[in-house]
């Protein structure tokens, strides 16, 4: 039997709700989001309630600055329009990467909604591994959760052949941990702070007295959680009603005997 190959590269992977860029100082300071992104050098970050366009002339598009000013490229998903705005949830990432699936969840709600809760899947090349990165901000309402969360783990998202191992499947779910919504994913995708070897998982929301841990990083079987938690700092604390979490993840090589073997992806029941 062959060996197998050395393990890949650490991802630093980050979701974090903005709350349109405004901070527990009642202050909009898209500039103190950049910062707080910055400090935690990702490679992927997965933002919610995110401020996209322009409303006047001469105004500028503030996830495009955000993403340039890190020099990352952008991807954008509405949930909701007025006038030249939008907001919605995002990708960023160093990496070569496209989208492959921007859609809206399902809702139970009767009549329309004022916001369309919405994932977007976008598939990253990091070096050797192509890894599916999926990105969900979900309802406060539960049933309305628990629907969008079935449809995310159902064939059209991570149970869609080409969302194959590696895949990341991260947001601001609005579940907490005894919630049906949370083991709807729990049960089939392992949760990076309940895998981290350094601690104890610790809650996202809200910062100034964080109780719920609202905030998410699932992973599949081959990736490997190598360090995950909430970043608090005084910067954090102020800039966003969330904390960012972050996620240190190392995809493992498949060995190459493995090779050429079929891909796998989620089915009904199936824990990765």
């Amino acid at each position: 039997m062959k060996q197998a190959e050395k393990p890949g590269p650490i991802l630093r992977t980050l979701t974090y709700n903005v709350h349109r860029w405004l901070g527990t100082d009642r202050k909009i300071a898209p500039a103190r989001i950049v910062e707080v992104i910055a400090s935690c050098e990702p490679d992927i970050v997965a933002l919610q309630e995110v401020r996209a366009g322009k409303v006047h002339k001469g105004e500028i598009d503030q996830a495009a600055t955000l993403a340039a000013e890190l020099g990352m490229d952008l991807h954008f998903q509405p949930t909701i329009r007025i006038l030249g705005e939008q907001y919605g949830i995002a990708i960023l990432t160093r990496h070569p990467s496209r989208i492959v699936r921007s859609e809206r969840l399902p809702s139970r709600a009767r009549g329309p909604a004022f916001e369309k809760r919405s994932a977007l899947w976008v598939s990253i090349q990091a070096g050797q591994h192509q890894v599916q990165v999926v990105n969900a901000h979900l309802s406060l309402r539960s049933g309305d959760r628990r629907a969008q969360a079935t449809a995310l783990m159902g064939e059209e998202w991570l149970g869609h052949p080409d969302c194959t191992d590696p895949a990341i499947l991260l947001g601001d779910f609005n579940a907490p941990p005894y919630s049906r919504s949370y083991r709807l994913f729990a049960d089939r995708l392992r949760d990076a702070q309940l895998s981290n070897p350094n601690g104890e998982p610790q809650p996202t929301f809200h910062t100034r007295a964080p109780v719920l841990r609202l905030d998410h990083v699932f992973v599949t079987k081959s990736v490997e959680v190598v360090a995950a938690g909430p970043v608090r700092n005084a910067l954090t604390r102020v800039a966003s009603d969330h904390f960012p979490l972050l996620a240190e993840l190392r995809v493992r090589s498949r060995s190459r005997k493995a090779e050429g073997a079929p891909t796998a992806h989620i089915t009904q029941g199936e824990v990765l």
